[in-house]
């Protein structure tokens, strides 16, 4: 017998002790309500013919003693009559719990699929049912997203691998291969190189902005945003996109390397996927409780339906949104993650005239576990 069966024998023979003392509490109870007044009377029984004058006589009714030895003896008989109906009711009330139990074992990681599905009537347990469909729909999201990431993952790693290899293989083969050829592949090898150190570096900023925030420092999230613009105008320029910034003291806490991740991302973006001689919109402002980052630029036109697409990993809205193949589709999973893991707001938009609005909204002041 394995410890789970002693537990649920133990959990059923406690509430049966449990429902058997109430039982037998009760037979007492009744007993004492109905031998007290008896008690106390004496019942009249014919004791012979009727007298000369038509009235009975009477002797006495049932003794104090009988009175007492009858309930002792229905007391004695109570005893297994409760235990027994309180071994069944703790039956009755645990069996749909069992058939919960097993089901829920039943369920692993390749039969997320399977529900249990509780109809009426509508109970604690079938509360407790619904709640554990609801868990596992939420766990085989996360199993199939977790396959889904690892698939995209290995085959955006496998490409320049795979090229990488090809060039190496091309060259070794050419026998009459002079020095401009070599350096020739081994600056397309450092080109594919970086592809891949580029694509570790995003899956690595995703996995620690999943991880959660460690630390909580305050910070201005104006002058984050004017760190990361110095570093990216040069780009802008090359694009002949307008950088304009709007920036007013917005102070929050949080983890400065994932608040700087999201903003670099969320201009990276603009700037990726915008027109030639375009414009990214950014500014920073304080609301009440709330601090607020917004990023707007335009580009191509961007179906409502297909915007909470784009937050998930490795998802384009095309395979490529202007012509260039520079992005891994990891950017705005990357803010989403920083977003969720600072408890803030994130919320997005598509642009009548083209390209997205998308604001992050952060508590104002320190975390409220900061002394």
């Amino acid at each position: 017998m394995t410890s789970r069966q002693l537990a649920r024998r133990s959990l059923q023979t406690r509430l049966a002790l449990a429902y058997a003392a109430g039982i037998y509490a009760a037979g007492v109870l009744v007993l004492v309500f109905v031998d007290v007044p008896l008690a106390t009377i004496h019942a009249a029984t014919p004791a012979g013919p009727p007298s000369s004058n038509g009235i009975a006589e009477t002797g006495p009714g049932i003794s104090l003693p009988q009175l007492l030895l009858g309930s002792a003896v229905a007391l004695v008989i109570l005893v297994p009559v409760a235990l027994a109906l309180g071994w069944y009711v703790a039956g009755r009330f645990l069996h749909p719990l069992r058939a919960i139990t097993a089901t829920a074992r039943s369920i692993s990681a390749g039969n997320l699929h399977r529900r249990l599905d509780l109809g009426e009537p509508t109970d604690e347990l079938t509360e407790l049912g619904h709640t554990l469909d609801d868990l596992f729909t939420r766990l085989q999201a996360s199993f199939d997203a977790q396959r889904h990431f690892v698939a995209n993952a290995s085959h955006e790693l496998r490409t320049p691998l795979a090229g990488l290899r090809t060039l190496l293989e091309v060259t070794l083969a050419d026998t009459d291969a002079d020095t401009d050829t070599l350096r020739s592949a081994c600056q397309e090898a450092l080109a594919l190189g970086g592809h891949q150190e580029r694509l570790v570096q995003a899956l690595l900023a995703l996995a620690t902005s999943e991880r959660g925030v460690t630390r909580w420092d305050d910070l201005d999230l104006a002058h984050v945003v004017e760190e990361v613009l110095a570093s990216r105008r040069d780009q802008a320029s090359e694009r002949g996109i307008d950088l304009a910034e709007h920036l007013k003291p917005a102070v929050t806490a949080g983890d400065p390397r994932l608040v700087e991740s999201l903003v670099a991302n969320l201009i990276d973006n603009a700037i990726r996927h915008n027109h030639e001689h375009g414009h990214v919109q950014i500014t920073t402002q304080t609301s009440g409780t709330q601090v607020a980052l917004t990023v707007a630029n335009s580009g191509p036109a961007i179906p409502d339906n297909q915007i909470q697409r784009l937050f998930q990993p490795f998802q384009k809205l095309a395979p490529d949104r202007h012509g260039r193949h520079d992005g891994y589709g990891l950017g705005l999973a990357i803010v989403n993650a920083v977003t969720q893991a600072h408890h803030a707001t994130l919320i997005t938009s598509a642009r009548p005239e083209g390209g997205l609005s998308i604001t992050v909204r952060f508590a104002h002041g320190s975390h409220p576990n900061l002394p």
